[in-house]
């Protein structure tokens, strides 16, 4: 069986924080968010990185990312292009941007020949979730079924005292295969959280140790030929109710999948605490964990040394 690869859907990168060059450090020396993921993924087993971005980025992604992450893991480009479409499809006038996250998964196709996870850039997700999901990955191997793999984490351990998140909160079966995400626009940090689909009108409370899906999957290569083979039914109806804004989410693929019986996803838990910028109030808090997890020893001073 081929040893698992990480995939990272970085093609955001860019536009979100404004160009490459004002990517905002958290740890001591300069390093970001994606670097102690990668070097968790590293550590955990992984041994090839493909990230996924933009080409007009690719440049200053190199320079910011990717060749100091090439001293240690074998790194590789995929390119996410809006035009990136089935045979017989352009894309629509009001399009500016390229159509979500199975379509980044899809832009490494050609790279990937076996098992792979997929993570956002941007988000902290701790060591125990790439082991988790690494270890998997090289224990299930497709059988009359798909077999794919998610990391959960508790509620509380992703919330912001910052504001709202959005998250994917799981349903399960006793047994912890996944049964459905059900996404959450506006949960707010509480005793215990809670969120809101009214613009705060009425809350409905989750209990803290409610798992999230914070966009870590775990995939056979069967997972990519599936998500082509729907990308024309997804571009069709997309096309004709939201050309500007219809996103191509991976999850939904996920979901396809489950309620065909043809794929199962286990869901693995972390008990890690997730980091991310949602706000910019929240990058102190971001610092000061990741400096402490350096002084515990859980990371080096220097990442990338030579």
């Amino acid at each position: 069986m081929k040893k698992p690869v990480l995939v990272i859907m970085a093609a955001g990168m860019g536009s979100r924080y404004g160009g490459l060059k004002q990517l905002d450090p958290v740890g001591e020396h300069g390093q970001l968010i994606i670097d102690y993921s990668i070097y968790d993924a590293r550590r955990a087993g992984f041994e090839t990185v493909i990230f996924v971005i933009k080409p007009e980025i690719e440049a200053d992604f190199r320079a910011c990312i990717g060749d100091r992450v090439s001293k240690a893991m074998e790194v590789k480009y995929a390119f996410q292009r809006k035009e990136d479409l089935p045979a017989g499809y352009s894309v629509p006038a009001e399009r500016t941007k390229p159509w979500g996250t199975a379509q980044a998964a899809l832009a490494a196709r050609e790279l990937v020949d076996g098992p792979f996870a997929i993570i956002n850039a941007d988000d902290y997700y701790g060591p125990e979730a790439f082991q988790l999901i690494y270890d998997y990955l090289c224990q299930h191997p497709d059988g009359d079924i798909y077999e794919y793999v998610m990391v959960g984490y508790l509620l509380k351990n992703t919330v912001t005292e910052n504001g709202y998140v959005a998250r994917g909160v799981c349903g399960e079966t006793p047994d912890r295969y996944l049964t459905e995400v059900t996404e959450r626009t506006q949960i707010e940090k509480g005793e215990p959280p809670r969120y809101t689909e009214d613009g705060g009108k009425t809350w409905t409370e989750l209990p803290g140790d409610t798992i999230v899906s914070m966009n870590m999957w775990g995939f056979n290569r069967s997972f990519l030929t599936e998500a082509e083979a729907r990308f024309p039914a997804f571009l069709d109806k997309a096309i004709a109710e939201n050309p500007a804004k219809a996103e191509y989410f991976l999850p939904a693929v996920v979901s396809q999948l489950l309620a065909e019986n043809r794929a199962r996803v286990k869901v693995l838990r972390s008990e890690d605490k997730w980091y991310g910028v949602t706000y910019r109030e929240d990058k102190p808090t971001v610092m000061a964990a990741i400096a402490e997890k350096t002084r515990a020893g859980l990371y080096p001073d220097q990442l990338w040394e030579a």
